[in-house]
């Protein structure tokens, strides 16, 4: 009787652990992108805050591609994100917009873009022009009580 109690609560916690990897894999954004059938277009940002390589690149809520690579311009003081971007998505125009944005309750950080209105489309290597870079919080807290000191 004993026995039988030790082995369904040994599967159980088996269970419980294979869970907890599946969901820290879907977290970590480990699971489902390859870079072989894309394409690759930078951009550049004042501020990445929280941007990780493998974050996702999402148009309209759906992840087209992922972060590759991110590197620092010292000539121009920007940071340089390289995106992978599946070619099945290959219609978006040259003034695409790439936004920042943090989803979730860990803030976990993407890139959203938003397709522009130019005939012209994207190709391989090409850089997006227009960009807004991430709302850190901690810059708008301190903006938020400056301007309110200034009031006083």
């Amino acid at each position: 009787m004993f026995r039988s109690i030790e082995i369904s609560v040994g599967l159980f916690v088996g269970i419980g652990l294979a869970a907890l990897f599946m969901l820290a894999m879907q977290a970590s954004n480990l699971g489902s992108f390859t870079s072989e059938g894309s394409y690759q277009v930078s951009a550049r940002f004042v501020n990445i805050g929280g941007l990780k390589v493998k974050s996702a690149v999402k148009v309209s809520g759906v992840k087209i591609g992922q972060v590759a690579d991110i590197d620092y311009d010292s000539n121009t003081f920007e940071a340089v994100v390289v995106m992978n971007i599946e070619d099945k998505f290959s219609q978006f125009p040259r003034d695409t917009i790439a936004s920042i944005f943090t989803s979730g309750l860990l803030g976990e950080q993407y890139i959203g873009l938003e397709p522009g209105g130019d005939i012209k489309l994207l190709e391989n290597q090409s850089e997006i022009r227009h960009t807004q870079s991430a709302m850190v919080l901690e810059q708008l807290i301190g903006q938020f009580l400056f301007s309110k000191s200034k009031d006083k």
